[in-house]
């Protein structure tokens, strides 16, 4: 998707979720840790960042089947080095963690995905080092080696880091001894890989947000697994909803994922009803929002573009602060080509809502920033055109697909 073009609608209808992609990348990286067979169930396998990944195994030696939402991931033999030249992702990291603690080594091209702000991987640096191996950068590729086993103990994490937690726990499955993350970053997505190691045979409890302990083991078996429904994209229809004055059934929907947004939601107009296993958004008014980002279970950064749209659209003074990337404002530049009104004052970002968004030709910064343009194009006057709408596809499986169910017309 080079472009999309869309006009002003209603979100009307049924959509299902996906699996989650936070979750699904890092269950990927996981299935580097055993030479068996992994079988994975509501796969999103159409997402772009989830080809890359699945071609990463192919070229390291796995082999991945896909089927509808379906992936089984098989070995051969696998090579600790990932000599690649295509687009990177930062899962990289995460394949490094996995290839150092099974192999002794490993060498994965640098990472990439969307620049937040200054999104380093020092902490995954720190967290290999201290299990005992030497990382160093070499040719636009990140290195480690150990002398044999990573080694267990504890991991002080200086912020409750989403990426850094999941290569802790990668790491420490197959190290010797048992290592401890303290200050970890408990989400759904953390959850659902930690379940999926535990049934693979690992040893690993949580404790709250205190920490995390992980008993070391030497092996690893196969595994069948589901993933977990998408709560980025369910929180998306759902505001979609509101901001289209729609009409929507979100199937799958995760309630005990996003319950301190869905507070917020309810709190600024959004009229919803719980389903069986579904949420029926019936419109509602938007109104201003007041909103901090912070670790799950509050409001997580990736959501805040889309909340940006909810107050775009609302009459009154909205205000969002997002201390984790507090450069991560740039998608208020589009939103403002469509006439949103806003002032960054050092990291608070101001939303004068109520005014009318016109269609415009705008460009997806990344991949939220993207989803949310496509949001405000649904409530602008007018064609909207969105440039570099690839970035969507990475974390939004088959799109266009689902716009047309819920009677959106692509341009």
């Amino acid at each position: 998707m080079d472009a999309i073009r869309i006009s002003k609608s209603r979100l009307l209808g049924q959509v299902k979720l996906s699996g989650a992609k936070n979750s699904a990348l890092r269950l990927l990286a996981a299935s580097i840790l055993t030479d068996e067979t992994v079988e994975l169930y509501n796969s999103p396998n159409g997402l772009l960042d989830m080809q890359v990944h699945i071609k990463m195994l192919n070229r390291m030696g796995k082999t991945c089947i896909q089927g509808d939402r379906y992936l089984k991931i098989a070995e051969d033999t696998i090579n600790s080095e990932l000599l690649w030249s295509e687009r990177s992702i930062r899962n990289s990291l995460l394949i490094l963690g996995a290839l150092t603690t099974r192999f002794g080594e490993g060498k994965v091209p640098l990472p990439g995905g969307c620049k937040l702000g200054e999104r380093k991987y020092d902490l995954h640096v720190m967290l290999l080092e201290q299990m005992g191996a030497k990382v160093w950068e070499e040719d636009g590729y990140l290195c480690a080696k150990a002398n044999g086993r990573l080694k267990g103990g504890d991991i002080h994490l200086s912020m409750r880091s989403t990426g850094a937690t999941e290569n802790a726990i990668l790491c420490a499955t197959l190290a010797l001894g048992t290592t401890t993350v303290w200050n970890p970053h408990i989400r759904p997505e953390i959850i659902d890989l930690i379940t999926m190691l535990n049934k693979m045979g690992a040893k690993i409890k949580v404790f709250g947000q205190k920490c995390i302990v992980i008993e070391g083991v030497e092996r690893l078996s196969g595994v069948r697994h589901s993933v977990i429904p998408d709560n980025m994209e369910a929180l998306t229809w759902a505001i979609g909803a509101v901001v289209t004055n729609g009409d929507v059934e979100i199937l799958d929907f995760p309630f005990e994922h996003l319950e301190v947004p869905l507070v917020h939601l309810r709190e600024s107009g959004m009229k919803f009803y719980r389903g069986e296993n579904s949420l029926i958004v019936r419109g509602g008014e938007a109104y201003p929002i007041d909103i901090s980002t912070g670790p799950y279970p509050g409001i997580n950064s990736d959501m805040q573009p889309l909340f940006a749209v909810f107050g775009a659209v609302s009459k009154g003074e909205s205000r969002i602060i997002d201390l984790r990337f507090p450069g991560r404002y740039g998608y208020a530049e589009e939103l403002a080509k469509m006439g949103m009104d806003y002032q960054v004052d050092g990291d608070l970002l101001k939303i004068h809502g109520g005014n009318t968004l016109k269609g415009a030709t705008v460009s997806a910064l990344d991949l939220r920033a993207g989803i949310a343009l496509v949001l405000a194009g649904l409530t602008a006057e007018g064609e909207t055109t969105i440039e570099n709408a690839w970035q969507i596809g990475r974390g939004y499986e088959d799109l266009k697909g689902k716009l047309k169910g819920l009677q959106v017309e692509i341009l």
